[in-house]
């Protein structure tokens, strides 16, 4: 789809692509019983959240902002959690949680008397994870994330209704997430049969083609019945997967050695987490093809690279070019580095029709900087 009225960069989510995932969200709920919290530090454009409400049963927030936002424009249940939380924002954010998640034995122990009526949950770190990367390992050396001294997580038993183990990314080995279930109902069984209810966390790749639902749905309920606990999960890619994409226009093409194409956006600025995890952007328009090209950001920085490519045409300025999979850690992460303007942001809703949702202006950038 091709939209010369929309001036580019912009994002554009697809509300078809979209309802996809919400599908299988719901199909894991009616056959596991476990619950679906859309976690907002991956994703937080709430103009399409009256259409993942329908399928999802609340939000997951890591902060007092997001949980404010899950609150308000979400609704259904409400989990905060963070590393660790200012004591100012603790009364403030008992107004929008429902649940909420410490990360530590010492802020649990110092809080929990002033949220009389809040169910509480902590944080355990089970020491195992699965990562490709060590920036994203929850297990990692020296890691800060959760509880892993059993002697602690004995003692703070009683001021806790429920646990939460967040100990992947991007996992969509089902034999690895099964076996880990298995270590942590042998290792933590003292733990869950005093728990009401357990969140195993995000990072598990269940909306990826192919995925083995049933067993998956199978291994949730048998551990939910088994524990008697309700289960938790706290996707984010896995609820936005294939559902966006970036949309820019090549500005000009350099040669140094090879074809460079310049578009008007920016991996830095825009898809950030490419930067971060030295990955290539995937590329939804043109297609594969002979023609060698690196595509790169308009910033100042050296390696803004979106990628190389073999495409189906050569670029030429003035031609459009979409990179896929654009919305989880996306549009949460775009900064103003080098004053560049913000992609819009741009909505093509089940009915087929264009909702242009927001425009970035220069007042936009004067008051963030």
């Amino acid at each position: 789809m091709k939209n010369d009225k929309i001036k580019t960069p912009y994002y554009l989510i697809d509300e078809g692509r979209l309802l996809k995932n919400m599908e299988v969200m719901r199909l894991v709920r009616e056959r596991s019983g476990a619950k679906s919290l859309l976690a907002l530090k991956c994703f937080s454009t709430w103009s399409v959240f009256p259409l993942m409400s329908r399928y999802m049963d609340g939000t997951t927030s890591s902060s007092l902002h997001e949980a404010r936002l899950g609150h308000e424009e979400f609704g259904g249940e409400t989990h905060a959690y963070s590393v660790a939380y200012p004591e100012d924002e603790i009364p403030r954010l008992a107004k929008f949680a429902d649940k909420i998640i410490f990360n530590s034995a010492s802020q649990l122990e110092r809080f929990h008397a002033g949220l009389d009526g809040k169910k509480l949950g902590v944080r355990v770190n089970p020491g195992i994870s699965y990562s490709h990367f060590d920036l994203a390992d929850p297990a990692r050396k020296y890691s800060r994330l959760g509880i892993a001294d059993l002697k602690t997580l004995r003692r703070i038993l009683p001021l806790v209704g429920g646990l939460m183990f967040h100990f992947n990314c991007e996992n969509d080995d089902f034999a690895n997430l099964a076996k880990s279930l298995d270590h942590i109902g042998e290792k933590y069984g003292f733990a869950l049969k005093k728990a009401e209810w357990v969140s195993i966390g995000g990072g598990i790749y269940f909306t990826k083609k192919d995925y083995p639902l049933e067993a998956f749905c199978r291994k949730l309920k048998e551990f939910s019945m088994k524990h008697g606990v309700q289960i938790y999960l706290e996707p984010g890619e896995s609820s936005i997967t294939n559902s966006a994409e970036l949309v820019c226009r090549v500005i000009d093409v350099v040669r140094n050695k090879m074809d460079i194409a310049i578009v008007d956006a920016s991996a830095e600025a825009h898809m950030l987490d490419l930067i971060i995890y030295r990955l290539s952007a995937k590329i939804a328009s043109p297609g594969p093809g002979p023609h060698k090209f690196m595509v790169a950001g308009r910033s100042c920085l050296a390696g803004d690279i979106f990628g190389t490519y073999r495409l189906s045409r050569r670029l030429r300025v003035g031609d459009e070019v979409r990179f896929a999979d654009a919305a989880g850690y996306t549009m949460v992460k775009k900064n103003w580095f080098n004053g560049i303007p913000m992609p819009s942001i741009v909505v093509k809703r089940l009915d087929g029709s264009l909702e242009t949702i927001r425009e970035f202006s220069y007042s936009d950038f004067k008051n963030a900087v």
